[in-house]
């Protein structure tokens, strides 16, 4: 009895991909090279597929940065035990943002540099606002308190992650020659800390400035 023909398969045809497997490859492009250089064909071309068979799973880059976010924040956000004094639950919260973003700063830029979030990580915004409410501040100056965290959590990952990239580089700062040359009768503090710069700064003071902030904010 002759046997059935074999199904013909379709030359050329790309192999079926995963949404997990989308995550991971995006993921490892973003850690080793940087949002910049993640597009839909480099995915694409890393998976050994085509973009088109990426869009079954993601539109655009925008809602695969978005993915990647939500990825992220359902793997690593936990939501912290809360204190019941309203300026504290606001550290609280804000130290947790923090410390989540600090681990991976290309978050930072994608979230400073286009209009996308994730759902996930609301709630600790919701606590940030909630607790200048109970300071006593309108629900607009609330706003405005987590706008001033915010940037300043952004802005100290950020130039911390730069600091780090330097760090890497055998290359000469430019900072260290202009601080070797400083005029003490032009700029006598900066002159007096010169040779201990590099270390203040790179101690790590955001509790201390967020403390700060928090309490200049709900003071008002």
């Amino acid at each position: 009895m002759p046997q059935p023909p074999a199904p013909r398969k379709t030359p050329g045809r790309p192999p079926r991909i995963s949404r997990d497997e989308i995550i991971g490859t995006a993921l490892r492009i973003l850690d080793e090279e940087g949002v910049d250089r993640l597009t839909m064909r480099r995915l694409a071309t890393e998976i050994g597929s085509t973009p088109m068979a990426l869009y079954h799973h993601v539109r655009n880059k925008d809602e695969l940065l978005v993915l990647l976010l939500d990825d992220y924040a359902t793997r690593t956000l936990r939501r912290p035990g809360l204190p019941d004094r309203p300026r504290e639950r606001v550290i609280v919260a804000a130290e947790a943002i923090h410390e989540v973003l600090a681990a991976c700063p290309w978050i930072v830029t994608v979230l400073t540099a286009d209009d996308l979030l994730s759902k996930t990580a609301l709630w600790f915004v919701e606590q940030i606002v909630d607790g200048f409410v109970d300071c006593g501040l309108t629900p607009d100056r609330a706003v405005h308190g987590y706008r001033a965290i915010w940037y300043y959590t952004a802005g100290e990952i950020m130039v911390r992650a730069a600091a780090r990239r330097r760090a890497e580089d055998d290359r000469p700062v430019h900072r260290e020659s202009v601080f070797a040359d400083l005029d003490p009768e032009e700029v006598p503090r900066l002159a007096q800390v010169a040779d201990r710069w590099e270390t203040l700064t790179a101690q790590d003071t955001y509790s201390d400035g967020l403390r700060a902030l928090v309490d200049g904010l709900a003071t008002r």
